[in-house]
């Protein structure tokens, strides 16, 4: 739970390659590939390129290295030759990179080409939920208060947040503890203390918070089929409060802003 410096040095580096995929597929136009084209890129990108290795891949029987959560798949979207992503699409991309033996795990929702208001609208807030989520990381804060700063900003937008899945600690596994809620009361849970390393993750959904898996055993989708959206980073503890070491560099000037 706890990392020493040296652990978190490693972590580090985990952390800034795995931004550097989303700094590539930033740069890529989505509309038209299928998420299985996707998938083959990101692999080649971290085993050629960065000399990593995608850390999803082969975790629990799982085949590829991200997950592709398209419209109402809220996660763990299989990558799929025949599934194309479209114009006025929003996607999830969630991703997972391990090097040196420690695992830095991180995700987007991306809009496609002309996506409508209202996609955009929630994702615009389900990022913003995640940086208040992020903010109230502090040395003697607790695992309360960043699941209720999350979940004020989604009801305050109007927004459901799903409660079946959360984030989780993170290091030499990908799933250590603690387990890190979306949602919860100030001062409750579990006091953080520096050097704790975790993911932050919520996921909002337009409609209700009711989530199914499909019959592939992974793919998780809203129960009414309206749109949901993701983000999600890797933080550490500090002295004085949190970093992000899956921090892409357009993000920078995030964690002071106020949403």
């Amino acid at each position: 739970m706890v990392k020493t410096a040296d652990e978190l040095a490693l972590m580090r580096i985990s952390g800034k390659l795995l931004a550097s995929v989303f700094e590539m597929l930033d740069g890529q136009d989505l509309a038209g590939l299928s998420t299985m084209q996707v998938n083959d890129m990101v692999d080649r990108f971290i085993t050629v390129d960065l000399a990593a290795r995608p850390a999803s891949k082969g975790q629990y029987g799982f085949k590829y290295v991200l997950n592709c959560s398209i419209n109402h798949v809220v996660c763990h979207g299989v990558p799929n030759a025949d599934e194309i992503i479209r114009d006025g699409d929003i996607i999830n991309l969630d991703i997972t990179l391990e090097k040196n033996g420690f695992i830095a795990d991180s995700s987007k929702t991306y809009l496609v080409g002309n996506a409508p208001p209202a996609a955009r609208r929630l994702v615009k807030v389900a990022q913003e939920a995640m940086w208040h989520g992020i903010r109230a990381v502090r040395p003697g804060a607790h695992l309360g208060d960043i699941g209720f700063a999350i979940e004020r900003h989604a009801r305050k937008h109007g927004y459901a947040i799903v409660r079946d899945y959360c984030g989780h600690g993170i290091g030499r596994e990908m799933h250590e503890e603690p387990q890190v809620m979306a949602f919860g009361k100030p001062g409750t849970g579990l006091k953080l203390r520096e050097g704790m390393v975790f993911t932050i993750e919520p996921m909002l959904n337009q409609g209700t918070r009711k989530v199914s898996t499909e019959d592939d055993g992974w793919t998780v989708v809203t129960n009414d089929r309206k749109l949901s959206a993701q983000f999600e980073h890797t933080v550490a503890v500090t002295p004085d409060g949190v970093e992000i070491l899956t921090l892409r560099r357009d993000e920078a000037p995030m964690l002071q802003r106020r949403a």
